[in-house]
């Protein structure tokens, strides 16, 4: 009788009629997936995951506490400052593995990361920019690159941009000329120190190289006189910074050329106050504290969003700064790349 019944399962088998299952096969099966409600039930699920707990609240620790990381060894607290906006994306990836673990501590744990990441930079998320006929003034700066195959092209399209004044960084000898034919019928006025120049659709006087003690000129200072009254402009390029194995962040000649800019600011006599420039660093990178704790980003006071410039290929960051002293910004923005690694970024203000 049992040869009977195995033939008979056989038979209904080569037909493709369902064999019976064992039995709690549809139990198992219906539990397989982290969507089944019975699997967040019980003591378990403050049990599991305790590893992506302490992973998020270190998460969390790192956001909050960035500056107490310490810059001893190899400037380690500048570059979690200059990349500080990118930590917000081990939220999502540890609320995902939560999730598959089905783990409500880690769920938990990850309130204390993403309350900090929003209040670091919630406010950035938010469209603050006005409409730039509310400005008295506009203004751009622009890492050219020394290596930039289209200084035609890139002249160009900071024409197109229609600002009053623009700061070029990065300018190589033997494209300079091209910036200044390409740029004299918008920008009539334009001085050129070193690497680094400023042209202007108003006069400029009293211009002057500013000494960032690194060898050669990198940095100047001139009066803006607008038809709204005199700005003090300084446009400024501080030195690179590179990540390497054995130094780490090499940001050292950047953070004295930082110092000797926020001594020349401190010292600017006039009311309104720009600074345009690569800073090669972030705003929240604590070694731009002599220059970013006297001025103000607009960015962060009339942007939408981040506004990173580099690499313009894929931006990260945001080292090409406009800050104001005296002056309330409008609206700050980015603009299409042009043929270098920078992306231009401009502004407009309110004297």
């Amino acid at each position: 009788m049992a040869r009977a019944d195995t033939a008979h399962t056989d038979a209904a088998a080569d037909e493709g009629e369902p064999a019976a299952e064992r039995p709690g096969a549809a139990e198992r099966r219906s539990r397989g997936g982290w969507r089944d409600w019975r699997d967040w039930r019980g003591p378990g699920i403050w049990r599991r995951g305790l590893v992506l707990a302490v992973l998020a609240v270190l998460l969390g620790v790192v956001l909050a506490l960035h500056a107490r990381v310490p810059n001893a060894v190899g400037n380690l607290g500048s570059l979690v400052e200059t990349f500080l906006p990118w930590f917000g994306l081990g939220v999502p990836v540890l609320f995902g593995c939560a999730l598959l673990r089905r783990s409500m501590t880690a769920l938990a744990a990850l309130l204390l990361p993403a309350v900090v990441w929003t209040g670091l930079f919630g406010g950035l998320l938010t469209a603050k920019s006005s409409t730039s006929g509310d400005a008295d003034l506009t203004v751009l700066t622009h890492n050219v690159d020394a290596g930039n195959a289209d200084p035609q092209g890139t002249a160009e399209a900071l024409v197109a941009s229609e600002v009053d004044v623009l700061a070029l960084e990065e300018l190589p000898a033997r494209s300079t000329d091209v910036y200044e034919r390409a740029l004299a019928e918008a920008y009539p006025y334009h001085v050129v120190k070193g690497t680094i120049g400023v042209w202007s659709r108003y006069p400029l006087s009293d211009t002057a190289p500013v000494d960032i003690k690194i060898g050669w000129t990198r940095a100047l200072r001139t009066t803006v006189d607008t038809p709204d009254g005199k700005v003090a402009v300084f446009a400024a390029h501080l030195p690179s910074v590179r990540v390497k194995l054995r130094a780490g962040f090499t940001a050292g000649q950047r953070d004295d050329a930082a110092e000797q800019l926020g001594r020349a600011i401190a010292r600017e006599p006039l009311e309104h106050v720009v600074l345009l420039g690569d800073l090669n660093g972030t705003m929240n990178d604590r070694a731009l504290a002599p220059v970013t704790a006297q001025m103000r980003s607009t960015q962060g006071a009339a942007g939408d969003g981040f506004g990173f410039s580099w690499p313009a290929s894929f931006p990260m960051a945001r080292i090409d700064q406009i800050m104001v002293r005296g002056l309330e910004p409008v609206a700050s923005w980015s603009l299409p790349s042009t043929g270098s690694d920078h992306l231009p970024v401009a502004a407009s203000v309110r004297l």
